[in-house]
């Protein structure tokens, strides 16, 4: 019969079954338009005067070795819609559909399963739809058992609702969000300080933690989005950071007007054990920990002085985990 595609790794009958898998999944939400070349979303502007799109694109970095580590692919899906959508809500708006892209070597269609099950929950989580994806099969690129994440999310907002920091001015202060953990940001620097330098297992316990070290690292993202979008309708907010790579100051720092920038209340963090944890075990300077990890905090608020405490009654009665961490101050 000669060389065939499935000879040389990518079994496309393969890849067909699993996009029929993932139909399935989506028809028990009621979707049925995923398979075609494009994704269709029917898009209804009667609440919208001059509605502006906004995008996002992110990945969930080194955590997917974590994940191939456990063998638990359930919720890595959920960090990739989080860190998306996250972002796009930022801006005010509202999520309404997302994409994913997935790489590997060779798909294996149990964890592949899994992980679309975790990008389906983060787009419950976050009130939008998965519309579409692909699935690539590329042996040479990735090795046996490797797998590549990417995704894509798109969200509406009224033009005047824009949130782009443009309001923020020196006295505002900034009210942290309390994150669910590392989220999925500094991996490489953790896995190295915990299973490098320290010499962990992957599955030890440690006695600041009910999990094990790996569990501890592979709990979700925690999805802001129901959060935001409730605030902001009630409530002038002049900015919000997600809090990613770089940390608080660097995430701030980005939606400050000129002559502007953050001053951090360091002592008004409580960082979750797993930061100690990770400082402790590479021995790493707190200026460091800062500069990448979340260190407890995913989300900021930028609100005037006279919000402030409207912005804290709300977040009280929600049941909401906050700190105020510091205030916006001239340079």
């Amino acid at each position: 019969m000669g060389l065939t595609y499935k000879d040389s790794g990518v079994d496309i009958k393969k890849g067909d079954n699993f996009v029929n898998l993932i139909k399935e999944k989506l028809r028990k939400n009621e979707q049925d338009n995923i398979g075609l070349f494009g994704g269709l979303f029917s898009l209804n502007l009667d609440n919208y005067k001059d509605p502006v799109l906004v995008s996002g694109t992110d990945g969930v970095g080194t955590k997917l070795l974590l994940a191939k580590e456990a063998n638990k692919y359930s919720t890595i899906g959920i960090d990739l819609v989080a860190m998306c959508v996250n972002d796009i809500v930022t801006l005010g708006a509202k999520p309404l559909f997302f994409l994913d892209y997935m790489a590997c070597s060779e798909l294996e269609i149990e964890k592949a399963s899994e992980l679309i099950d975790g990008i389906i929950e983060g787009c419950r989580l976050s009130g939008c739809i998965l519309l579409g994806g692909e699935t690539a099969e590329m042996p040479g690129v990735y090795q046996k058992g490797d797998y590549e994440l990417a995704g894509f999310g798109v969200g509406i907002v009224e033009k005047t609702g824009i949130i782009d920091g443009r309001s923020i001015q020196a006295g505002d202060v900034l009210v942290g969000i309390r994150s669910s953990g590392i989220h999925s940001n500094g991996l490489s620097l953790a896995r190295r300080a915990l299973f490098g330098e320290k010499g962990f297992g992957f599955k030890d316990g440690h006695p600041l933690l009910s999990n094990t070290l790996i569990e501890e690292l592979l709990v979700p993202t925690r999805i802001y989005v129901e959060l935001v979008l409730e605030i902001i309708r009630y409530l002038p907010v002049n900015g919000i950071a997600h809090i990613t790579g770089g940390g608080i100051f660097s995430n701030v720092k980005r939606l400050l007007p000129a002559g502007l920038e953050p001053l951090i209340d360091w002592d008004n963090l409580y960082p979750q054990p797993i930061f100690t944890i990770i400082e402790q075990s590479g021995k790493i300077h707190k200026e460091e920990m800062r500069n990448v990890f979340n260190m407890g905090i995913g989300l900021v608020f930028v609100v005037s002085r006279d919000i402030k405490e409207r912005l804290i009654s709300r977040l009280e009665d929600k049941g909401e985990h906050y700190a105020l961490i510091g205030g916006v101050v001239s340079t």
